[in-house]
């Protein structure tokens, strides 16, 4: 019997690939991750359009969040995304927060802290300047961004309302409320992409 973790992966796009948009790009990468041998996809929100962040650095995203289940573990199936990633021509050296043809994050895995609690907590305290400049030298998790971004937790809240942070013990809404309503300004849901 194979035993199979679960997990959230965040999908963000704001500059085409060839002919095809952000919204359009998502919905493929949608199938591809569905696709991936190991992953499959148990659920997925809708895609959201959402301003670029910090503000005016760049096109609107296109963003959803899809539940996993995995045969893979955490740095296997990371190492699965950034391959989908270099495939459809992601540019990892224009630095952080740059516009990009797709964004494959890993958000969490089951309840694992990831490496400990201790350097999770470092990463989430870390100040937006610091955020910048600073990138981590390995697998974090939970997303240690992830309670302050709206574009994860809007989604997330679509289909995992009630996953708790293991490290904090709040919830996708609670998380979500706690950024108040200011943080959802601009963030609009287009559409289901589906997966088959």
């Amino acid at each position: 019997m194979v035993n199979l973790s679960f997990g959230i992966v965040g999908f963000g796009a704001n500059l085409p690939v060839s002919d095809r948009d952000p919204v359009a790009t998502l919905c493929t990468t949608v199938s591809i991750v569905h696709s991936t041998p190991g992953i499959s996809i148990t659920a997925i929100s809708r895609i959201w359009r959402t301003p670029a962040m910090p503000a005016g650095s760049g096109p609107e995203f296109a963003n959803a969040v899809a539940l996993i289940a995995t045969s893979l573990g955490a740095s296997q199936v990371l190492e699965a995304l950034h391959e989908i990633e270099a495939r459809h021509g992601r540019d990892r050296s224009t630095g952080r927060w740059s516009a990009r043809v797709l964004d494959l994050d890993l958000i969490a895995m089951d309840n694992q802290i990831v490496p400990d609690a201790a350097h999770l907590r470092t990463w989430m305290e870390l100040s937006p300047e610091r955020q910048r400049i600073q990138t981590p030298d390995r697998l974090i998790l939970p997303h240690p961004r992830m309670q302050d971004r709206p574009f994860v937790l809007a989604p997330l809240a679509e289909i995992a309302p009630d996953w708790h942070h293991p490290l904090t013990g709040a919830t996708v809404a609670t998380m979500l409320a706690a950024l108040g309503p200011a943080a959802l300004e601009g963030l609009t849901p287009v559409e289901f992409p589906g997966f088959s």
